[in-house]
């Protein structure tokens, strides 16, 4: 389930998973694969990205063809891209199964192809700076404090967590990885 967080140019966003079957998270109008974010992540943390760089996404632009979620959730209406991720994947029927599956990744192709249906391709620009201590994903501008939210959201699997506390490979090797980094970017990351 995507979370609010606080950009410092665009009031609050949505940024999260969106269905426990699929490792694909949105922020607002981009998505983009949970393992590609990690990945992401800890080369912008260990500087081997540069300050400047560019993620590939997929992006909807059109609010109706992202979908209404809670409709989705509740079995009420599917529509958009999100409605038809909950026909194929529904939502479960009991509470103590809603929690984040580790094996998201298995549905990588289906999940792909059905983006390739509703959004576009697109290079997100992203920007670490330095001196303000900030960072940028498109046109939204975190602090490093809101970014390490963002960060701690997937090791977490989110709300409702990973399953049974078991997190995919590439979330353990992000965690790691920067848990070694001196880059300033990690400084008072902790993870809960």
């Amino acid at each position: 389930m995507p979370l609010a967080f606080e950009s410092l140019n665009r009031g609050t966003i949505a940024f999260g998973f969106f269905n426990i079957e699929t490792d694909l998270l949105l922020l607002q109008q981009y998505f983009f694969f949970a393992d590609d974010f990690c990945t992401r992540v800890l080369r912008l943390a260990q500087g081997q990205e540069p300050h400047e760089t560019a993620w590939e996404v997929y992006c909807i632009e059109d609010q109706r063809k992202i979908g209404d979620l809670m409709a989705a959730i509740h079995g009420i209406r599917y529509t958009g891209f999100i409605g038809e991720v909950y026909k194929q994947f529904p939502f479960p029927r009991k509470e103590s199964e809603f929690k984040q599956k580790p094996e998201g990744f298995q549905n990588r192709a289906w999940m792909v192809s059905l983006a390739e249906q509703w959004a576009v391709s697109k290079a997100l620009p992203v920007r670490v700076d330095r001196q303000r201590e900030t960072v940028s994903l498109g046109e939204y501008l975190f602090t490093r404090e809101v970014f390490h939210q963002l960060i701690n959201y997937v090791w977490v699997g989110g709300y409702p967590r990973w399953k049974d506390e078991i997190r995919p490979d590439y979330v353990m090797e992000m965690k790691f990885g920067l848990e070694e980094s001196s880059n300033w970017l990690t400084r008072g990351l902790v993870f809960s």
